[in-house]
């Protein structure tokens, strides 16, 4: 049975101690219940037996541990990890666990897969003391030999991140990391054919022309895009309730993503905060149009859903799609994220400052923008220049 006492702190403040024996000669289990301001005595009374029996529970389950029990589990924590060796041992028992208290689902999943299926299978099973910078750059370099350099990037950072952290915390004495150089673009890369990374407003003004022939989900989906210049999952995540058709604004609050692990599972915006973006009568008309159409097959809460059912839509179709859609009217590097570039740049080229544009796109801050769309301002400083000019001359007239 628990047994309670009644305590107060320095300051003041009013609470039971509630104990439960663990047996003659031994510390019984403790925890404190505060007294709610303003409750009845009855209340206080049947509350705080409610909790005892819990806490009582609790402790009968192994659950609560003593301080002693506590130090122990510490100190076992500790030899635990002094018996770390492996690459793969760190990773697992140190690294990962780290950053999922960071990572997003589709972070972790992102970071999991590299570990599994490109750095353990190489360098898993060596102590981390043994790893040199050569071992390092040598996996580096074969691995860049079939992937794009952005991958290879993130490869880099993964592995960065491993050695630093386990610098940090004394597991290795010297960290490799600071004697592999940050790969650098192979030669074909650099010499490859590049694509634009927006769309001018002739181009994409052609594109939204040939979607008039495609389903209507899609139409509404293309346009909304290059009105917004919202991400792939932020439009996937979009619930009628977001739609102001009244003040023609749409609330982009939510971004759906997809892991293998997890399914289809909604999160927050990339910054993490809900923006309010205008959209153009074209786009609500659209807009009005699906809305009723999918009303005639089926009620859903999600404005792009999976077809015949009222299911948001998956976060990788659009890519899917695009793609088909590309090959079809022969639209080169066609992928939804090269709408929001566009919507960006076409923007800031016709005279929208880039404070307006970053909080139109959801980004953390501005830099973030200038830097994206460096090409885009230099002509709109350009521009500026020619107003000027333009303006001396004719007042000088």
């Amino acid at each position: 049975m628990a047994s309670y006492k009644l305590m107060e702190t320095k300051d003041g403040r009013r609470f039971y101690q509630i104990a439960v024996s663990r047996g003659y000669g031994l510390t019984p289990y403790t925890t404190r219940w505060y007294i709610p301001d303003g409750w009845s005595r009855r209340t206080i009374e049947r509350e705080l037996h409610k909790a005892g029996a819990e806490f009582e529970l609790r402790c009968s389950n192994g659950e609560i541990l003593t301080r002693r029990d506590k130090k122990a589990a510490e100190a076992a924590e500790l030899a635990a990890a002094a018996q770390i060796k492996t690459l793969r041992q760190y990773a697992d028992g140190v690294f990962m666990p780290t950053k999922e208290t960071t990572l997003s689902e589709n972070g972790r999943f992102s970071y999991q897969m590299f570990l599994d299926q490109h750095i353990l299978p190489k360098l898993g099973d060596q102590h981390m003391v043994d790893i040199t910078p050569a071992a390092v750059q040598k996996l580096l370099l074969e691995f860049q030999r079939t992937h794009a350099h952005a991958t290879t990037v993130k490869l880099y950072n993964i592995l960065n991140g491993i050695f630093t952290m386990a610098y940090m915390d004394d597991t290795i004495p010297v960290n490799p990391m600071l004697k592999v150089k940050r790969p650098a673009p192979r030669k074909d890369e650099l010499q490859g054919k590049k694509t634009a990374k927006a769309y001018t407003a002739e181009e994409l003004a052609l594109i939204l022309s040939s979607m008039e022939k495609e389903p209507l989900k899609w139409r509404v989906y293309v346009t909304l895009a290059a009105d917004t210049g919202a991400r792939r999952g932020e439009l996937c995540g979009l619930q009628w309730k977001d739609i102001d058709f009244s003040n023609g604004v749409v609330t982009i609050s939510r971004n759906l993503q997809y892991t293998a692990d997890a399914g289809i599972y909604a999160t927050s915006p990339k910054n993490g905060k809900t923006r309010r973006v205008d959209v153009g009568e074209d786009t609500l008309a659209l807009l009005r149009r699906l809305r009723d159409a999918q009303a005639a097959e089926c009620i859903s809460k999600w404005v792009f859903t999976q077809d015949g059912t009222s299911d948001p839509m998956h976060p990788q179709s659009p890519t899917r799609y695009f793609q088909t859609l590309g090959r079809r009217y022969g639209i080169p590097d066609f992928h939804p994220h090269k709408l929001r570039h566009s919507s960006a740049s076409i923007a800031i080229t016709n005279g929208a400052d880039v404070v307006s544009v970053s909080e139109r796109l959801g980004h953390s801050d501005a830099a973030v923008t200038l830097r994206m769309y460096a090409h885009a301002n230099e002509e709109s400083i350009r521009r500026a220049g020619q107003i000027v000019r333009d303006a001396l001359r004719a007042s000088a007239e």
